[in-house]
């Protein structure tokens, strides 16, 4: 019964992490170059006003391609120029809990230090986790402010809700599980210095002799009696690890299940479930006098309030964002088919204007084209007006041979409902 790293599952986690921060790092790296890019556009040093114009415009003329949205550009290049943007861009990639992994725990361990071990690694977990959330709220915001949205569907919202949603759980659950096995840890400690072996004067026995388990079994000439004394300890195991109701675990009671279970897959999914559970129905946890546990006990409430909260009332506005214009179409089809009844509108009429508003309701999906057209500025308006009835305009013989001056004239006067564009739209 010792303290461990199990390095099989580190190495996979230390593996995906690293193809995340390579992900950082390219990322910098690519605004480096806009960066570096912009700088060498605005002044070429030893050249004199015409070679610096030749050599822009050659510039600009290689990295159309590249550069193709100029919008895009200027406001990555402005974020790039942030001492903030890429400070936090350079923070995010540090690898840190890589470091605690296979350099400070292995470290500790080996001192004994076995409940000093969790607090170091739930630390840096957080110190780390945090300014990643911050950083994809960051990112997010900047997709939103360059193309208007982040996803182009409503569902594609709701589902970003509900992966916030698991990432929330995901980390109470990771917070919860280091904090139940640093108390199953002391739970050990306690009931090795009582039986009174020699190895506890150090903590030793409580902590493996090599910290990096990789499966198989450990040859018993290379563990000490104390060390084999001490696993063989029944009343230990029964009181820390069998079940939960032998020491006051309090809020971490199921951890028991995990500290002593060799199947990784229970070990990782346990915690989210608890996460998930936790955060929706606001914590009916038990609680030990524990200061520690208090707080993440409230933190957890707190947080599983704010985030229910938050994600029902997303969720509530994304469904009725896309059923309201349907309720629309719905009332209005019901009022067209009373008036064509109290009318006394004949079958085959009425059969054309259902027709009509169905094929109205594909075409626009409740969007009033003309009022959005109407809105825009005087000069814009004629633009998009030029552009979403060009082509409706040309197919029209008489304007075939016409100059471009009396066909944007004519686009510009027609409606945009009448256009194939948007009625492909």
């Amino acid at each position: 019964m010792c303290v461990f790293l199990d390095g099989w599952l580190a190495a996979a986690v230390t593996a995906l992490r690293c193809m995340v921060d390579a992900m950082h790092a390219w990322n910098i790296l690519t605004q480096l170059r806009v960066v570096a890019r912009a700088g060498h556009r605005k002044k070429l040093p030893g050249a004199d006003d015409e070679e610096q114009s030749e050599a822009q415009a050659a510039l600009a003329e290689a990295d159309a391609d590249a550069d193709a949205d100029a919008t895009t550009t200027s406001k990555l290049r402005d974020y790039g120029m942030s001492m903030k943007g890429l400070a936090l861009d350079f923070f995010v990639a540090l690898p840190v809990m890589q470091l605690v992994v296979w350099v400070a725990a292995p470290a500790m361990i080996r001192a004994g230090t076995t409940t000093a071990v969790m607090t170091v690694m739930l630390v840096a977990f957080l110190f780390e986790y945090l300014p990643k959330i911050y950083h994809s709220v960051v990112f997010l915001r900047r997709m939103q402010n360059q193309s208007g949205q982040i996803f182009g569907t409503i569902w594609w919202g709701i589902a970003l809700n509900l992966m916030a949603y698991f990432v929330a759980a995901h980390a109470v659950g990771a917070c919860w599980y280091l904090l139940g096995v640093q108390r199953a840890t002391k739970c050990l400690k306690e009931q090795c210095f009582q039986a009174g072996a020699t190895a506890c004067a150090s903590t030793a026995a409580v902590a493996c002799a090599d910290p990096m388990y990789y499966g198989g079994t450990v040859a018993a000439a290379s563990i000490g009696g104390d060390r084999l004394a001490w696993g063989a300890n029944a009343q230990a195991r029964s009181m820390c690890l069998t079940s939960g109701d032998n020491y006051q675990y309090g809020a971490y009671k199921w951890t028991v299940m995990l500290v002593s279970n060799p199947s990784r897959l229970e070990k990782m999914l346990l915690p989210i479930f608890w996460g998930l559970m936790t955060l929706s129905t606001f914590g009916n946890l038990e609680s030990t006098t524990e200061w520690l546990e208090i707080v993440f006990n409230i933190i957890t409430i707190t947080g599983g309030l704010i985030l229910v909260t938050m994600l029902i009332g997303n969720i509530k506005v994304f469904l009725n964002a896309t059923t309201s214009k349907k309720q629309a179409m719905h009332t209005r089809l019901r009022s067209v088919e009373w008036w064509m009844k109290r009318k006394g509108v004949p079958q085959g009429y009425r059969q054309r204007v259902r027709q009509f508003e169905r094929q109205r309701w594909a075409a626009t999906r409740g969007v009033d084209e003309c009022q959005i057209v109407r809105d825009l500025p005087e000069g814009l308006r004629r633009d998009i007006k030029y552009h979403l009835c060009l082509g409706l305009v040309r197919q029209v013989p008489l304007f075939q041979h016409m100059d471009d001056l009396v066909l944007e004239t004519s686009a510009t006067a027609s409606s945009p409902s009448s256009s194939p564009r948007a009625r492909s739209s």
